[in-house]
């Protein structure tokens, strides 16, 4: 696997790397030894699908507080989304600051999100399907939201958002930060 930093300390772009035949291709997508080596998370208790049917739902942005806090290994299966990762650590250099980058069944790329961190994704085509894989079980009591239209985030989403549940539109906004222009945060890759 070929492992990239992000701008967001512990935000890594992960991808496969490829062994092609006339067949196609097999890669490795997963690692327990790898992720170790870079001192990230490697357990894995709980994987989890969205499946989304309208171009343009946004859901977003999730996290686990704390004892419950957890890491995401997020990868698209089917179709297209742009992933966004918002560091809310507080004693982080990058903290309030968003990373985004598309994600597709194409491109195989996966986002690795350590804790303390909100993701959320907009999905870029009809039917996409997001898989994740969690360092912690669900813990009901411990999640958390914020305003996918956040001006402390300053996100810049691709698309208009066509769909959005009644609990992502709900989330307050955090506080009023200063500056935004250090926010900002283009995709990654094509």
């Amino acid at each position: 696997m070929i492992f990239t930093p992000t701008k967001l300390n512990g935000v890594w772009l992960i991808e496969p790397e490829y062994h092609a035949d006339e067949r196609g291709f097999f890669a490795r997508t997963w690692c327990c030894r790898e992720f170790e080596e870079r001192g990230l998370n490697p357990r894995l208790v709980q994987c989890n699908v969205s499946f989304n049917r309208r171009m343009g739902t946004l859901r977003g942005m999730h996290w686990q507080r704390a004892p419950h806090g957890e890491c995401k290994l997020v990868r698209c299966t089917q179709g297209a989304i742009f992933d966004v990762v918002v560091d809310l650590r507080p004693e982080s250099a990058t903290h309030l600051q968003w990373v985004g980058t598309k994600l597709s069944v194409e491109n195989h790329l996966a986002f690795y999100i350590p804790e303390g961190c909100a993701h959320g994704f907009q999905t870029l085509t009809e039917n996409s399907e997001v898989y994740y894989q969690m360092s912690q079980f669900y813990a009901e009591k411990s999640t958390a939201g914020a305003r996918w239209d956040d001006p402390a985030f300053g996100i810049e989403w691709p698309l208009p958002v066509s769909f959005l549940s009644d609990r992502d539109g709900s989330y307050p906004a955090m506080e009023p930060v200063p500056s935004l222009n250090h926010n900002a945060a283009p995709f990654i890759n094509d």
